[in-house]
This record gives structure tokens, sequence and C-alpha cells, in this order.
């Protein structure tokens, strides 16, 4: 169970924060956005500096937050989707903030250069 911050100000932050924390997180549920449904093996070409074993510990964080949902299909090889929640997808303004906000570091830091 996640904690209920209510306390000084930037509280609300850590709020946040607790949920998607974690390198990698903010960068799965990006590639989730832009593409609703990804199997294993996609997010590992989408990522392919995060080891194998990190990636799983990171969707397996997102999974028992309930921001991404799991799906496992009894065929052979196991296949696998991830698909991101409602409160998952309510994560949305956050990371394509993250997104903007990067998109214009880049930009400056080329331009700084």
């Amino acid at each position: 169970m996640r904690k209920i911050y209510n306390c000084d100000p930037g509280c609300p932050v850590q709020s946040t924060l607790q949920f998607i924390s974690g390198k990698w997180k903010t960068v799965i549920m990006y590639h989730l956005f832009k593409n609703s449904k990804l199997r294993f093996s996609e997010l590992q070409r989408k990522l392919p500096y995060v080891n194998k074993r990190m990636l799983s510990k990171q969707l397996l964080e997102l999974e028992k937050d309930n921001i991404i949902h799991k799906e496992i299909y009894p065929v052979v090889p196991v296949k696998t989707e991830y698909t991101l929640t409602n409160f998952g997808k309510s994560f949305e303004p956050i990371v394509n903030a993250m997104e903007i906000w990067g998109e214009n570091f880049n930009q400056n830091s080329k331009r700084d250069h």
C-alpha cells in the first residue's frame, strides 16, 4: 500500500514520485503511451540499454502499483503483453511534460556546445 502524503509543501510531488521513481519506469510508460500495448521483447528493443533483469524488475513494480496490466497468453513460447491501466493512463500529462522538457533541454544543450 502506498503512502498518502499530507504534510509540507512538496508532499504532492512525493505522492507522485512514489509511483514513478525508478530509472526506467517513466520511459516504459512513455513507450506504452505511444504504442498502447507492448510485448516484453518489444520493450527490450525499445530500451536496448536496460538489461533484462532491470526491465523485469521495473515492470513488476509498475504492475504491483496498478500502473500497468500484464497479460500472459498460454501459448508456447509464452506471450506476455503489457498495457496501461486507467490509473496508469492518469500519468500521461506528467510523462508528456517530461518529454517536452527533455526535448527542450536536448535542443538547448546542442546549441550551447
